[in-house]
């Protein structure tokens, strides 16, 4: 009779339990549920000896402490399904992937308690209790299964995180999985990557309701269509994006988008000449007057020369050049330097290269040297601004050195030449018509020359490149552009 009662109690338990769970009406996976559950689960296969024991004890039949530890397993295994498969199911944010990363970082939470509650558990059975490890199998099966859970915990929320989460670099990521397996380190890394992972998700959080409230008002709808200028070195490709996700953020707040499919490594007045045909192309597409350009870096001083010297003012309403440098930069006075033989060597394999690409007429030598500040003062002479176009200009600058690896170098070059710098381009040479401020932030990133584009797709604290890019556009809006 003890037996039946007893299995019916803990029966209807855990039925009611994981039906509740099922029905959102509970949560399995709450903080109070956790903080007992990665303590003991982890020490189930011990622990269903030492029920079984006391069960006996308590008069409980052969039969029924079965039906116990088996229901016991069930329910066990149940919550650890929940929680490495969905640890949040009602998610505020709507997005599959911003629960999927936040789900992450609740599971490499619970792992790195279980991994405490493990070290004191180890700590209270090596001081108050006799079982010695190395002598009873039972003891070992229970620490290797305890291995097991934590590590599928710690695996499974950093699969999640590496793979979902847009802030954490490639560096970080990389940091975070070879720091996986050090001890105390890896401790450090997973509480630094669980802390980005919350900043990202608040963050992404606030941009869906912004979104949402957006969506109607078109704040990027400009009278005029945008067409996208890249700069030095890259071409306008399908599936790799110059501008990473901006344009698409920008389009479902109302623009409508076009890029200028210039030559990566074409001269100034070659690649005015495909601008200019490109414009063409899309005012007769959308039956308008003239478009907005939008141009980064080498861009900047293609739609200069297009407007001015190839007749184009009156089909440009307006030009916003980000990091272009219209007084040169001063990378290049060093690279000037080097031995004739060598440069043109250099520029000759980049003009193969880019030619298999998508070039046709490639001039690596030329294109580069239009950005020498020797260059730019003649260009500046002879390029003069038209008054019916509106020009308007940015510049980003890297707080340090160390705020982007790939720009150390010539970071540190520009530094004692220009000041303030993106990794390629001075403040000071950035600035023309409308100079509309230095876009910085306080922490230790800055904002580097390929930052200022979303060339990384990734999200930085402290700035928000698709909320500028944003920004920028519905200013064109709200100015009748």
């Amino acid at each position: 009779m003890l037996d039946i009662l007893v299995i019916l109690v803990f029966t209807i338990f855990v039925v009611v339990n994981i039906k509740l769970d099922i029905t959102n009406k509970i949560s399995v996976t709450n903080k109070k549920v956790m903080s007992f559950y990665l303590v003991l689960a982890p020490h189930i296969f011990l622990g269903q000896f030492i029920l079984s024991y006391f069960l006996e004890q308590s008069g409980v039949g052969r039969i029924g402490r079965g039906f116990l530890i088996l229901e016991l397993w069930i329910f066990v295994l149940y919550i650890g399904l929940r929680l490495n498969l969905f640890p949040i199911k009602n998610d505020k944010s709507g997005n599959t992937r911003l629960s999927v990363m936040l789900g992450g970082r609740t599971i490499m939470l619970c792992g790195l308690y279980s991994v405490v509650g493990e070290i004191i558990y180890l700590i209270v059975i090596n001081q108050y209790t006799t079982i010695n490890y190395l002598d009873n199998p039972t003891a070992i099966i229970d620490l290797i299964l305890s291995f097991i859970i934590i590590a599928i915990l710690l695996f499974n929320g950093s699969l999640r995180i590496l793979f979902t989460s847009k802030r954490l670099g490639i560096i970080k990521r990389m940091i975070l999985l070879f720091s996986f397996w050090i001890p105390i380190i890896n401790v450090i890394v997973i509480l630094y990557a669980c802390h980005i992972v919350r900043l990202e998700y608040d963050h992404e959080c606030y941009k869906v309701i912004s979104n949402n409230e957006r969506i109607e008002s078109q704040v990027c709808s400009t009278k005029y269509p945008l067409l996208l200028v890249h700069g030095i070195g890259f071409r306008d490709l399908k599936y790799i994006n110059y501008w990473g996700r901006i344009p698409k953020y920008l389009i479902k707040n109302g623009a409508k988008i076009y890029y200028g499919n210039q030559e990566a490594w074409g001269t100034v007045e070659s690649n005015a000449n495909d601008i200019k045909e490109k414009i063409f192309e899309i005012l007769k597409e959308n039956n308008c007057e003239k478009v907005n350009i939008i141009a980064h870096s080498k861009g900047g001083l293609d739609a200069r020369y297009m407007i001015s010297k190839l007749q184009m003012a009156d089909y440009v309403a307006s030009l916003t050049m980000i990091s272009t440098p219209h007084r040169g930069s001063g990378i290049l006075t060093v690279l000037c330097k080097l031995p004739e033989g060598v440069y043109r060597g250099i520029c000759n394999l980049i003009d193969k290269y880019y030619k298999k690409i998508g070039d046709i007429n490639p001039d690596a030598y030329i294109s580069s040297r239009q950005l020498s500040p020797e260059y730019a003062m003649k260009f500046n002479e002879e390029i003069k601004d038209v008054s019916s176009v509106y020009y308007q200009s940015y510049v980003s600058v890297m707080k340090n050195c160390i705020s982007h690896f790939l720009l150390f170098i010539p970071y540190l070059i520009l530094k004692p030449m220009e000041g303030e710098n993106d990794g390629l381009i001075g403040v000071e040479s950035s600035k023309w018509g409308n100079f509309r401020g230095v876009i910085r932030n306080k922490y230790r990133r800055g904002i580097s020359h390929g930052d200022i584009i979303d060339i990384k797709r990734e999200d930085y604290k402290g700035f928000d490149v698709l909320e500028k890019h944003l920004e920028i556009v519905s200013e064109l809006k709200k100015m009748g552009y």
